[in-house]
């Protein structure tokens, strides 16, 4: 669909529908699959993460339930949107993967390819394919048994954009940190061949816009590292309600979600590295105020900063000390909001030390 003129949205609506959306202004009862399904994944370079994630937004969590979820293939984590490290519902996968592997594909053949030269990826695949047909393997054996055969490492890195690899537990859990056990995503959910890459793109606009909408094109397709020109043809496919931000960009959204109402109270959340509303697509919303953003994400900090948030926006960093949370505000907090905060940082050591 063209959007057209809509009712306009203010910034404050906007950061209370993404954190309502996201289960961050009202904690949820759902279970871990159906929560992931709300919040279009959650992305897991770093295992706890994913942890900290669902503590924040679910009612009664432990780190033993996202175990059971990992165990029993209800949950996986794949390399997805952005080819970044995506912990999402198994029945999310494989429509995730298939819209999202053409993006994934030509960013990483156009960021590779001096060090390409030379290199049959279909060769590569096959190799792949029959190591792990055969049994999970970790990486560094996976390196190993490719440069053996005579290629570099730069193979295995792009193996995964062109076969739909899964990271297996027990590794990228809490106790297991590293996600390095490989194997094929048919052989651990199950085929998905039968899904098209049209329905693909259709569930990754549909999902973005339940867990971060209203939104513009262009923030759906830089989440779902595609081009817009990708992107645009199943939107069009879609029912969808226009607004306008006031800034003036056209915003798009579902016609059955509810945008809250801009008073609605924000409880202080805690969230951890690479949280997805902080990121760019979603600086609308001003979860995070661009001018913090340096001191979140830097080239010295690969990991990013795990967050707090006062009043729907970041407030400043916290990390887990000696049994302890320790946070470093941005400015000072009044004596009512530090007490929340500090509640909050209680909870969420015995989360740690649990």
């Amino acid at each position: 669909m063209t959007p057209s003129t809509g009712p306009v949205l203010t910034t404050r609506q906007l950061n209370r529908s993404i954190l309502a959306r996201q289960l961050l202004l009202e904690r949820s009862d759902a279970q871990i699959p159906d929560a992931l399904e709300q919040v279009a994944g959650l992305q897991t370079q770093y295992a706890p993460s994913g942890y900290i994630g669902l503590w924040s937004r679910l009612r009664r969590f432990e780190r033993a339930d996202l175990d059971a979820a990992l165990e029993d293939r209800r949950v996986v984590h794949g390399t997805l949107m952005r080819s970044t490290i995506h912990m999402v519902s198994a029945r999310d996968y494989w429509l995730f993967a298939t819209g999202s592997r053409p993006g994934r594909r030509a960013w990483w053949e156009r960021v590779r390819r001096s060090d390409l030269q030379g290199v049959d990826m279909t060769e590569v695949v096959a190799c792949v394919r029959d190591a792990l047909s055969e049994r999970p393997r970790r990486h560094r054996e996976m390196v190993d048994l490719l440069a053996a055969r005579g290629f570099p490492p730069v193979a295995w890195q792009g193996a995964g954009e062109w076969l739909d690899l899964v990271r297996l537990p027990p590794s990228g859990t809490w106790a297991r940190r590293r996600a390095d056990l490989y194997g094929l995503a048919e052989d651990w959910l199950g085929s998905g061949e039968r899904i098209s890459e049209t329905e693909g793109l259709r569930h990754l606009a549909r999902c973005y816009l339940a867990g971060f909408g209203p939104a513009s094109i262009t923030d759906m397709a830089s989440w779902a590292g595609l081009p817009v020109a990708t992107l645009r043809p199943a939107i069009d496919d879609l029912d969808l309600r226009p607004y306008r931000s006031d800034q003036g960009a056209e915003l798009l959204d579902l016609p059955e979600a509810v945008v809250p109402d801009p008073d609605t109270p924000a409880p202080p959340r805690f969230l951890g590295t690479w949280e997805a509303t902080l990121l760019v697509h979603a600086r609308r919303a001003l979860v995070l105020a661009e001018e913090h953003r340096p001191l979140i994400f830097a080239t010295k900090n690969p990991k990013s900063s795990p967050t707090f948030l006062v009043d729907g926006a970041v407030a400043g960093t916290w990390r887990y000390v000696e049994g302890q949370i320790a946070i470093e505000p941005f400015t000072p907090l009044n004596g009512g909001v530090r007490r929340q905060v500090d509640e909050e940082a209680e909870r969420l050591a015995a989360f740690h030390a649990d």
